[in-house]
């Protein structure tokens, strides 16, 4: 399988499948391909699904298998980037909700449970994430442009809320709350950062949509109806 990702600020993932090969994705990731390939569409058991759910994610995957070689292609639905991340036994990653676009290869995926659930409600990233583990290539949509960060052990990344899109499972999450009334009131960064240590990698995204809808938000016209 070989894949290559073009397309600038809106970015397409295309994925040349050879014969009896396949690649798994969300109900409805797909972009387009070449005839000979057949999708499958499963939930993978209802616990799988209804996890998905949880995550904010679609309950059912598609998986698509070549019975002849030929191209598929994944487009992203928000201006961005599409990350790579190669994963193999033992170094598994945990992905933000909305960030996951496709998988190549074994890879499983379930949901991870933050240990505290303050760290959810609070931590802008959701109290539920999905891990995969396995072997193979996690492909990420990435909120505008993708930064990545090789944490040593111990070496920490203090990140605003929604910022963090995945992390090596090897990294450990937790909360931290902006000291100071005035930091917090006038300081434009809200209560709290989340909290990343290494060892492992983070990729980061520029653009969280949350960002950017708060952004528009706050353009939108408002009326008001007389009666």
């Amino acid at each position: 399988m070989n894949y290559s990702i073009s397309g600038d600020s809106l970015p397409v993932l295309k994925v040349q499948l050879g014969q009896g090969e396949n690649i798994q994705c969300e109900a409805g990731a797909m972009s387009w391909m070449d005839e000979g390939i057949q999708m499958q569409t499963n939930a993978g058991g209802i616990g799988k699904m209804l996890g998905r759910a949880f995550t904010g994610e679609g309950m059912f995957l598609n998986t698509y298998v070549a019975e002849r070689a030929g191209e598929i292609a994944f487009a992203s639905k928000f201006p961005g980037s599409i990350r790579a991340v190669e994963i193999s036994e033992g170094n598994g990653l945990i992905v933000q909700k909305g960030s996951y676009l496709a998988t190549a290869g074994n890879v499983n995926s379930e949901v991870f449970f933050q240990k505290r659930l303050g760290k959810g409600l609070f931590g802008g990233e959701g109290f539920l994430m999905r891990r995969f583990t396995g072997s193979g290539i996690v492909f990420l949509e990435i909120d505008g442009s993708a930064h990545e960060y090789e944490l040593a052990p111990g070496q920490t990344k203090v990140i605003d809320t929604g910022n963090l899109a995945a992390m090596s499972e090897s990294c450990s999450i937790d909360i931290r709350t902006v000291q100071g009334v005035k930091n917090i009131l006038f300081g434009g960064e809200g209560f709290f950062n989340t909290v990343v240590t290494g060892p492992g990698k983070v990729v980061l995204q520029s653009m969280p949509i949350s960002t950017m809808a708060m952004k528009l938000y706050q353009y939108m016209p408002f009326t008001t109806s007389s009666t």
